[in-house]
């Protein structure tokens, strides 16, 4: 069963050991699971990787709820990062995840009135979700009034993700992140 007709499966692999359980490759023609994930707590860790970034697209803005828009939209990008990169656009998709999924955030505690900063693991679930949060938001930033439609810049920001470049918007959030829990140690 290949993606949209076109992208495999089956040579993809997540590296990340903490990710692996979180990030679902299972074969789907297209990605649309109709909501089924919602009644049950990680239920959402089994939709398909690819389902995942298409919802996260749809979030705010003239796109809301309008999933076949986005759908076409994922479908172009994928075109484009093939026809950039050479190689199956499932995989780049997944090691953009995996280079922008950031290990460590902060949380507040308190004691009395004083507030403290204190450094925290992020669990992996919450990895992936802020990793295809920062993808999205980056695309979404990148495409805002600029006369590039949002399948370019989503495809440029896997790419630059993919292949941890500095200029992508999720690489630096991800830094950003984690240098302010390393101070907060």
């Amino acid at each position: 069963m290949k993606l949209f007709k076109k992208w495999s499966f089956e040579e993809v692999e997540v590296n990340d050991p903490g990710l692996k359980r979180y990030v679902s490759l299972r074969p789907v023609h297209v990605p649309h699971s109709m909501g089924r994930h919602e009644h049950k707590k990680f239920r959402k860790s089994g939709m398909n990787i690819v389902e995942r970034l298409i919802n996260n697209l749809m979030q705010p803005g003239k796109n809301a709820g309008k999933k076949l828009r986005i759908v076409n939209i994922v479908r172009n990008t994928f075109e484009i990062v093939n026809l950039r990169t050479g190689e199956n656009s499932i995989e780049v998709l997944v090691r953009a995840i995996q280079n922008s999924a950031p290990c460590e955030d902060t949380t507040r505690i308190r004691y009395g009135g004083i507030a403290y900063h204190q450094a925290v693991d992020i669990s992996p679930q919450r990895r992936v979700d802020l990793a295809l949060r920062f993808l999205t938001e980056g695309a979404r930033k990148a495409s805002f009034n600029n006369p590039r439609p949002l399948e370019e810049c989503l495809a440029e920001e896997l790419i630059l993700a993919a292949n941890r470049d500095m200029k992508s918007n999720a690489i630096q959030r991800k830094n950003e992140m984690e240098r302010i829990a390393l101070h907060a140690r």
